[in-house]
């Protein structure tokens, strides 16, 4: 055995009679805890039951009653049940853990952190990886979306919708090499998105012109980017690097501004004045992406 607490925490404890010795005081003491004393959560137990956590049959059943199948031999061959992933998380993770699930499969996962945020009042994100295009589309983006929005099962009963909701998006082409430049096979659309998303948090809006050095904004703040010639200038010390002159050419914008460029020769003062913040590419960008 080995000491839990100081000796002298210990001692404390064991007046207090905080500390338990067994029915004839000569068991190996156990310290006492109140319930307010314990995390919230799910004890952990060595076996976990069916009736507890379900099986893959159930899971099934569950899928089929959400997504609907071209054929019963597309569907999963052992999809997880939602009980079972809620179990994991009420042991593993808190009520506003961000939860990763890099083979999202069936999509079991999204929807257990959305039965449980319905369910106690917590606020877990997560995040679903699939590689297979299909898979992802049809099975489990369809399934996020109809426990969200509510869906009728085989026997025609509307289910009602959980709260919350979730963003589909694709994988592009890597933006940055292994030197944590940007490749030169990079289009200024592609990184306008990348920098946009940086700065604000949120996705390009579809309507927004990727080829203007103004690409979008959001709350009051503008955010320009100055990359691959968007001036039309594509000499060093052109469209690129953020100058009075190429400041002259950019878009209006009365509020607060941040300007992305491969350098800036405009003063600290000016820039103050101007209330630009400028960042320079790559590095801001891949500081400011993590």
């Amino acid at each position: 055995m080995y000491w839990r607490v100081s000796r002298n925490k210990f001692q404390e404890l064991d007046k207090d009679k905080r500390i338990w010795w067994g029915k004839d005081g000569h068991a190996i003491p156990q310290i006492k805890r109140f319930l307010s004393e314990v995390k919230q959560g799910v004890v952990p137990q060595t076996l976990w039951f069916y009736k507890d956590v379900g099986h893959t049959q159930d899971a099934k059943k569950e899928l089929l009653e959400i997504v609907e199948f071209e054929n019963s031999d597309s569907v999963f061959i052992t999809p997880k049940p939602t009980s079972l992933i809620k179990r994991i998380m009420q042991i593993g993770a808190q009520k506003d853990s961000l939860i990763l699930d890099s083979f999202a499969g069936s999509g079991t996962t999204g929807h257990a952190a959305m039965q449980l945020n319905t369910e106690d009042g917590g606020n877990r994100k997560f995040i679903l990886v699939e590689m297979d295009a299909k898979i992802c589309r049809d099975v489990t983006a369809e399934r996020l979306r109809r426990v969200t929005q509510g869906y009728k099962n085989s026997a025609g009963e509307k289910v009602s919708g959980l709260d919350g909701g979730f963003r589909f998006a694709t994988l592009g082409e890597p933006l940055f090499d292994e030197r944590g430049n940007i490749r030169n096979t990079v289009r200024f659309a592609d990184l306008a998105r990348h920098v946009y998303f940086t700065e604000t948090g949120e996705p390009l809006p579809k309507q927004a012109k990727a080829n203007k050095p103004l690409i979008g904004v959001f709350n009051g703040l503008a955010v320009y980017l100055l990359y691959n010639g968007i001036l039309k200038d594509k000499t060093p010390d052109g469209g690129n690097v953020l100058t009075t002159s190429i400041l002259a050419h950019l878009s209006k914008h009365n509020g607060p501004k941040v300007i992305y460029g491969t350098a800036c020769r405009i003063g600290p003062e000016r820039l103050r004045r101007e209330k630009i913040v400028f960042k320079q590419l790559p590095y801001k960008l891949r500081v400011d992406a993590l």
